[in-house]
C-alpha cells in the first residue's frame, strides 16, 4: 500500500489552512480527480483528530469537486464552522452511468478511490485512526452500510442515513456503533430498508441507535446531521 501510494498526490488550490479546502487527487495515469477537506479552525500539527468520512448522494455526483460539500454534512459544518473538531473528507463520486447506488460500494472505482484519498490525508495531518467515522445519505447510505460489512475494523462508528444495507451480513458489523436515520416518508428509498438494517443488527446482537423521523421525505440528512449529539456521541466511540 505504501509503494502504491507513492504514484498518487493530493495538490491543494485552496489558501486556507483551515476551514474547507478544495483539493486535487491525481491518480497513476495521471487524471485528476477534485475533493474537498475540512480542517478545523483550531488544528495544531501537535495532536491528533478525528475524521469523519462523508458519501454523498446520486444528485452531487460529478467531477466539480464542490457540491458533495454543499448538501447533507457540509451544510451542518457551516452554521458552526469554527467549533466543528473534526477532519471531513468529501470526496466526489463520478458522473452516474448506471448501477447508481453501487457507486460507493466498497471496492467500486469511486470507493477505492475515496479510500485512497483518505490515506493521504493520514499522511499529511494529524489524524487519529482510532477515530474514523463513516456516514453517507441515501447513494452514500448505501455506500455506509456496505463499507462498514466490508471494512468493520476500520471505523469507530457509523452514521448511515436514508440508505440500505445487506441484513443477511449484519453479524459482521455488530460490533461497529451504528446511528441510523430515515425519514418515514421518504420515496427515494423506503423507510423498510433502514428498519430492516436495524432490526437484523438487534437480531445479530448489535445494539445501533435508530432516528425515524415522522412526515419527513427524502430528505432526512438536514435533521440527522443538524442534531448535534450526532457528533458527541461520534467522539464517545474510538477502536481499541
Amino acid at each position: 500500500m505504501i509503494a502504491l501510494l507513492a504514484a498518487f498526490t493530493a495538490v491543494s488550490f485552496g489558501v486556507a489552512d483551515t476551514g474547507f479546502k478544495n483539493l486535487e487527487y491525481k491518480d497513476e495515469a495521471g487524471k485528476i480527480y477534485k475533493y474537498v477537506i475540512f480542517i478545523p479552525h483550531n488544528y495544531d500539527a501537535a495532536k491528533e483528530y478525528p475524521l469523519i468520512m462523508f458519501l454523498h448522494g446520486s444528485g452531487e455526483s460529478g467531477s466539480d469537486g464542490k457540491k458533495q460539500a454543499e448538501t447533507g454534512l457540509g451544510n451542518a459544518i457551516k452554521k458552526n464552522e469554527k467549533a466543528f473538531p473534526f477532519f471531513v473528507l468529501f470526496p466526489q463520486a463520478s458522473e452516474l452511468r448506471s448501477a447508481v447506488r453501487g457507486r460507493w460500494s466498497y471496492g467500486a472505482p469511486d470507493s477505492d478511490r475515496a479510500l485512497k484519498i483518505l490515506e493521504i490525508t493520514k499522511k499529511d495531518y494529524k489524524i487519529n485512526s482510532k477515530q474514523l467515522y463513516l456516514t453517507g445519505l441515501s447513494m452514500g447510505g448505501y455506500g455506509t452500510w456496505s463499507w462498514a460489512e466490508s471494512k468493520p475494523e476500520m471505523w469507530a462508528a457509523i452514521a448511515p442515513v436514508c440508505g440500505s444495507g445487506n441484513p443477511a451480513a449484519a453479524a459482521k458489523f455488530k460490533d461497529i456503533p451504528c446511528w441510523c436515520f430515515h425519514g418515514d416518508n421518504d420515496k427515494g428509498v423506503p423507510v423498510e430498508k433502514s428498519r430492516e438494517m436495524i432490526e437484523a443488527l438487534k437480531k445479530a446482537g448489535g445494539k445501533p441507535k435508530y432516528d425515524e423521523y415522522p412526515g419527513v421525505g427524502h430528505n432526512s440528512w438536514d435533521k440527522a446531521y443538524g442534531n448535534p449529539e450526532l457528533y458527541s456521541w461520534f467522539l464517545e466511540h474510538r477502536l481499541k
